[in-house]
């Protein structure tokens, strides 16, 4: 590398640090993250080689001074989902809903604010939590200003039956909800971004939920936009691999790669059919600096990073 380049990046890597406030312990710990970063700017210029037109934008997010090692064991989870290809869709219904081409259930204020799962694998809880405010809101009337944001923190801490901070999944959350009464507001219990003990106190439950069912069978996406339509705002789990790197627009099916297991879950919050590229919005947890304020947009109709293998919604009581 020449001196005149290593400036170059060196500038960079700073002008990054500072967007991100961005800072290290030790003169070793920089070290190791200006190589990782050098090495994202080398994959970020593939990627934008090869991504197609109308696809997704690829730079240096705030991940950009992890290797894809360290993103995948410290914002993915560890214990990753095995898709079942051949589990229960939705209940059948006799009378499908005519859905609308386009829409966003943020327009309704029934989608809390963007959260912070922090480096700790626990999105399948944000993901559950999320879908549970969400119809707890529809339920009940209430919207993003009234109503008290739920703790994924309980989950992480009580649900045993899957892995913290290591990973999980939405539907065995829902199940420690149901099974333990209900979950307290993240004022009660709030995150810390770690294993914890657990430390639930049935007084303080806020909301609860009754049952919870696939949105959809394997590969139908037209299935869950109806579901979606007709519960709100569903978790979904998805291969996450490729997100290290975004900023914004839509990423295609190709961009997203070939799916084999499923490392972090979301929430589906809305669609536009309208689009040239038609495209699902998509809320994440890694806080309003990462995508667009938090959020990601997936390309409709091609089961875009595995969208449909672990789709679920809940309703409430």
């Amino acid at each position: 590398m020449s001196s005149i380049l290593a400036n170059t990046e060196g500038h960079l890597f700073n002008e990054w640090k500072d967007k991100y406030n961005k800072s290290y312990a030790t003169p070793k710990e920089e070290k190791i993250r200006f190589t990782n970063f050098l090495e994202t700017i080398l994959r970020v210029q593939k990627r934008v080689s090869m991504s197609p037109k109308g696809g997704a934008k690829f730079g240096l997010t705030k991940f950009a001074d992890l290797s894809v090692t360290e993103f995948k064991s410290k914002i993915l989870m560890k214990n990753k989902i095995i898709p079942d290809r051949n589990h229960p869709g939705p209940p059948k219904t006799s009378v499908l809903p005519q859905v609308p081409s386009k829409y966003d259930w943020r327009s309704i204020g029934v989608v809390t604010p963007v959260k912070d799962q922090e480096q700790c694998g626990s999105c399948w809880a944000f993901s559950a939590t999320e879908t549970v405010e969400s119809a707890w809101m529809m339920k009940h009337k209430l919207n993003n200003q009234t109503m008290k944001p739920l703790a994924p923190q309980q989950i992480v801490d009580c649900d045993n039956s899957d892995s913290g901070c290591g990973g999980g999944e939405p539907s065995s959350a829902y199940g420690y909800i149901i099974s333990t009464g209900g979950q307290e507001t993240n004022k009660d219990y709030p995150y810390t971004g770690q294993d914890g003990n657990c430390n639930f106190q049935k007084n303080d439950v806020y909301s609860n939920i009754q049952t919870w069912n696939y949105a959809c069978h394997v590969e139908m996406e037209r299935e869950l936009l109806e579901s979606t339509y007709t519960y709100g705002p569903l978790s979904i789990c998805v291969d996450a691999e490729n997100w290290q790197d975004y900023q914004s627009g839509i990423m295609t099916a190709w961009e997203c790669a070939w799916v084999n297991v499923l490392d972090h879950c979301v929430q589906a919050v809305g669609w536009d059919l309208t689009n040239p590229t038609p495209y699902w919005v998509v809320r994440n947890s890694w806080n309003t600096d990462w995508g667009e304020n938090g959020y990601i947009r997936l390309q409709y109709g091609a089961n875009t990073c595995g969208l449909t293998f672990d789709a679920t919604y809940v309703t409430s009581l």
